[in-house]
């Protein structure tokens, strides 16, 4: 199966072997279709599960409300959390010898700072310096794209010298 993948990625690289490694288009391809399964994930969340009815909670120290968006974000965060793991674990960041746990652990806090940054950033592009959010969207991607590459390259699927 991890072959049959490469070979559909590696089949799309020539046109961009000027300005990326093979590795790195790799990431990008892992990336957009982590993206791309998010997308989906948040459309059947919200359409078929919820019906886009918000949903309505009675636990203690809960909110009473979650909103319809909302809820299907959260699914959709944790779903796309262990496509995106499973992706670059076993397609992209494949020579790391670190064990499982470790790097899903490492995986899981670098995807809670990128939703910390995503706000933090969208609020300061958007609110403070008047950004439209859409732009400001696309902006705060590329910049935690650069990020998240870093971060799972040298420190989730780092590999020991």
């Amino acid at each position: 199966m991890r072959k049959a993948l490469l070979r559909i990625i590696d089949f799309f690289y020539p046109p961009f072997s000027r300005w990326l490694t093979l590795h790195t288009f790799r990431y990008l391809a892992s990336g957009s279709s982590t993206v791309a399964s998010g997308i989906v994930t948040y459309y059947i969340c919200y359409n078929w599960i919820l019906k886009q009815q918000d949903v309505h909670l009675h636990i203690p120290y809960f909110p009473n409300l979650i909103t319809a968006p909302t809820a299907a974000l959260a699914m959709e965060s944790f779903i796309t959390f262990f496509v995106g793991f499973l992706l670059n674990k076993y397609l992209i960041f494949t020579s790391s010898d670190l064990k499982g746990r470790i790097q899903l652990f490492r995986y899981g806090s670098v995807w809670v700072t990128n939703i910390l940054l995503n706000y933090a950033l969208l609020k300061v592009l958007h609110d403070a310096l008047g950004f439209y959010p859409t732009v400001s969207k696309m902006i705060i991607a590329v910049l935690l794209a650069v990020y998240s590459y870093f971060s799972q390259k040298y420190f989730t699927f780092r590999v020991k010298k």
